[in-house]
């Protein structure tokens, strides 16, 4: 539904997803269903009267959580630049809540892949009593490399000086392995319960 369709002609963006399909109407809501503005962060939905395409609803007699009135939520948290292109911020649930600020994991860890020592990483929000989360990377490290502290304080001033001090991980944890299903996706729910 947000595309790169390059039948549509429009300039391409490095890192965004696309525009919306011409098919489809679709917005991006804060949790009151209001449009959010340019570059805010919100909710994928799709006006399901407006998409002509077949939207899954729910199942029959079972009322689904990702419709609200005439919106399908997509689960997906998205922001949109001024120009109407739509950038993939994190899985709405997996979105980490700081301080008042609203931090996508996506954004930390394409920062600390960039680390020559990282060969994959997860970030999840950890709860905390004074900033309702901390944001927590876990890391595999490559082969050969060490996981020390001078290690986790140059992982962290990487992260503050490309995003904001807001964001970096206060917490990092070093493993073999990160939890995955078997098609490969990272299972963030394993970490946050072990957080």
């Amino acid at each position: 539904m947000i595309n790169n369709y390059h039948a549509q002609k429009h300039p391409v963006k490095r890192g965004a997803d696309g525009l919306p399909h011409p098919l489809h109407a679709v917005a991006i809501l804060n949790d009151e269903l209001n449009v959010q503005p340019a570059n805010t962060p919100g909710v994928l939905a799709v006006n399901i009267p407006r998409s002509p395409m077949y939207t899954f609803t729910g199942y029959w007699k079972v009322e689904s959580p990702n419709i609200r009135g005439d919106r399908y939520m997509t689960g997906d948290t998205m922001m949109r630049d001024e120009d109407g292109h739509s950038f993939f911020v994190g899985r709405h649930d997996d979105i980490i809540t700081s301080a008042g600020y609203r931090i996508g994991p996506f954004d930390v860890e394409s920062v600390v892949m960039e680390h020559h020592a990282v060969a994959e990483v997860a970030v999840i929000g950890k709860p905390d009593p004074q900033r309702t989360e901390i944001v927590k990377a876990v890391i595999v490290l490559k082969s050969g490399v060490e996981g020390t502290e001078d290690l986790k304080s140059e992982i962290q001033q990487m992260v503050r000086q490309r995003l904001s001090t807001h964001a970096y991980p206060r917490e990092i944890d070093f493993v073999a392995a990160l939890p995955k299903t078997p098609s490969g996706k990272v299972q963030r729910f394993i970490l946050r319960g072990g957080a």
